[in-house]
């Protein structure tokens, strides 16, 4: 799509959920060369700081310092963008937590459950009869390879991304007809600073890790295509329909082994990564 046509079709005002680093960060700066202005949301006020020091001269920027897991964070949100003409909404903002389940603190899963799952579906809902009475708008929820199927040691944070999917793809369907473009996009491994917080190890499952900017170009390029949801990255894709081909419980098993290899116990950043 021509970048004068993204805009026309999905601007003036984009708004980024998570923007402050990793994806959110290559969603804003790309937004940005798309010719769009930009509400950036993050918990991190630094960091909206600098990005929209950065972003100066190409775009507008407005900061939104909230946490996307409070309980009243979706509204504060809507509140913030109520006199803006948007037209796209990214919902990028997640938590995880690496480990087995049981020792899980309830906190985390709690946590979980509000910044990856309530937040942006109270969002969307708030922004769909602004969207609605628009000629064109998008959303764009970012799920996770791991919802295709169980995905031990990070189980809360596989099965929160595997309603977005599911939520993209009933969406994609229901909205069409209102003008609505959606799409559920799944990255893998994915360099973001999130990402290398966990002190993933070397091995299968970072042998095909992508940077940010590659996983948004593809998403943005897919927006509008008529693709209800896309695993991001051809390597990606190709190890998906792998595990498709298996038995469901021969498929999760290896990706409960893929998983153990990339987070043994005691565990350090590894460098080679």
């Amino acid at each position: 799509m021509p970048e004068g046509t993204f805009a026309a079709r999905y601007g003036p005002w984009a708004l980024i959920a998570g923007a402050g680093a990793g994806l959110g960060e290559a969603y804003a700066r790309q937004l940005a060369e798309r010719g769009l202005q930009l509400v950036l949301v993050d918990r991190d006020e630094a960091a909206l700081d600098t990005l929209v020091a950065d972003l100066r001269g190409a775009t507008e920027c407005r900061p939104l310092v909230v946490d996307l897991a409070a309980h009243d964070a979706a509204e504060t949100v809507l509140d913030g963008v109520a006199d803006l003409d948007l037209g796209l909404f990214v919902a990028n903002a997640a938590s995880s937590y690496v480990g087995w389940f049981g020792e899980q603190p309830l906190e985390s899963i709690d946590t979980q459950l509000r910044l990856n799952l309530r937040t942006p579906t109270a969002i969307v809902h708030g922004l769909l009869p602004r969207f609605a009475g628009r000629a064109r708008s998008g959303i764009v929820l970012m799920s996770s390879q791991s919802s295709r199927r169980g995905a031990p040691l990070v189980a809360t944070y596989a099965g929160t991304k595997a309603y977005l999917a599911i939520l993209a793809e009933s969406l994609w369907d229901e909205l069409a007809d209102r003008g609505i473009d959606v799409l559920g996009v799944l990255p893998g491994s994915t360099r973001t600073p999130g990402w290398l917080s966990s002190l993933p190890q070397s091995g299968m499952g970072t042998g095909g890790v992508m940077e940010p900017d590659d996983v948004v170009r593809e998403a943005l390029d897919t927006l509008g295509t008529g693709q209800p949801t896309l695993i991001a990255g051809a390597g990606n894709r190709d190890a998906d329909a792998l595990l498709d081909s298996m038995p469901r419980a021969d498929a999760v098993r290896t990706v409960g082994q893929v998983m153990r290899d990339m987070y043994p116990d005691g565990r350090t950043a590894d460098p080679t990564v």
